[in-house]
């Protein structure tokens, strides 16, 4: 299994939104910038078989972004494990429902996912694995989905994904 974290795009601040903190939602800029990242992973050759994405608006726009660049036969599956108040430990849980050969683009919140690579690489929920927004890191689980059994493949800063799009694009043009 290979498990791609995906932290949503950049947002309106809370301080200038009015509404349901649940609906905030990208700011231009943000929507942007996922563009260009998604671009980045379609760079990496990556083939996800599900598109698991947090139930608030961001992660869903940003889920949405990806849909359409990287993976569009593939449904957007709305998740609560993913969601702003939930654990590590209930995403790995989550995991462990897919088929070993799955390729599962997650997109969440910080500092949920970096928690989770957290789990899965060194068997504890501890920082240090921070992600910028619109910033991606693939986890290979080879095995049964437990704490400590990840491996990383990867784990890549936003403008890191935007000069491999960038680069994707020059390559095809």
């Amino acid at each position: 299994m290979d498990c791609i974290l995906i932290r949503h795009g950049i947002a309106v601040e809370p301080e200038e939104w009015t509404g349901s903190e649940s609906l905030r939602p990208l700011t231009e800029k943000g929507i942007h910038q996922a563009r260009q990242a998604a671009r980045g992973l379609v760079a990496l050759r990556l083939a996800p078989t599900h598109l698991l994405t947090s139930p608030l608006t961001r992660a869903k726009e940003t889920a949405a972004i990806i849909q359409d660049v990287l993976c569009r036969s593939v449904p957007v599956e709305v998740r609560e494990e993913l969601a702003v108040g939930s654990t590590p430990e209930r995403i790995v849980a989550m995991l462990r429902a897919y088929p070993s050969d799955s390729v599962l683009a997650c997109v969440g919140h910080e500092p949920l996912l970096g928690l989770v690579a957290g789990l899965l690489l060194c068997g504890q929920a501890a920082p240090g694995f921070a992600m910028k927004k619109s910033g991606a890191g693939c986890i290979h689980i080879p095995n049964d989905v437990k704490p400590g059994g990840g491996l990383l493949r990867w784990w890549l800063l936003p403008a890191q994904l935007r000069a491999l799009g960038t680069r994707e694009r020059d390559e095809e043009g």
